[in-house]
């Protein structure tokens, strides 16, 4: 059997994703800094920094990935972060991933096949270059 988790828990959770989603970067690091783990996934699978990049919070991934948190990963579905950057089209977020050390042909689809898939070029250039 398994136990039910503990709702102030899950409330703390649920707050710390949402600064991640809303790039909060100042209060999510205050968070991580007290001792939540950088890499926290929720029950999808998506890290705080696949939730700061899918919503263009480079300094917030930055943030994170200098605090201990992957800049790749793939969540549930084979998401990343950085294919899902790629999609948004947020040059910074791209730029802060790489720079972490994402993999571009990490995930399905990964964020080689996404910049193919919309005619990215110049991504595939930085990405050949990584």
């Amino acid at each position: 059997m398994t136990e039910a988790p503990d709702p102030e828990v899950v409330e703390l959770a649920t707050k710390i994703f949402d600064l991640a989603r809303q790039g909060q970067t100042e209060a999510l690091v205050a968070y991580v800094d007290a001792g939540v783990p950088a890499g926290l996934t929720n029950d999808c699978g998506d890290s705080l920094v696949m939730l700061a990049a899918y919503h263009g919070h480079a300094d917030a991934v930055r943030a994170l990935v200098g605090r201990g948190a992957a800049a790749g990963g793939v969540n549930d579905r084979g998401q990343t972060p950085l294919a899902g950057a790629v999609f948004k089209g947020s040059m910074d977020v791209i730029e802060a991933l790489l720079e972490g050390g994402a993999d571009p042909a990490e995930g399905t689809p990964s964020a080689l096949d996404t910049a193919r898939m919309f005619g990215r070029t110049e991504l595939l250039e930085l990405f050949a270059a990584h």
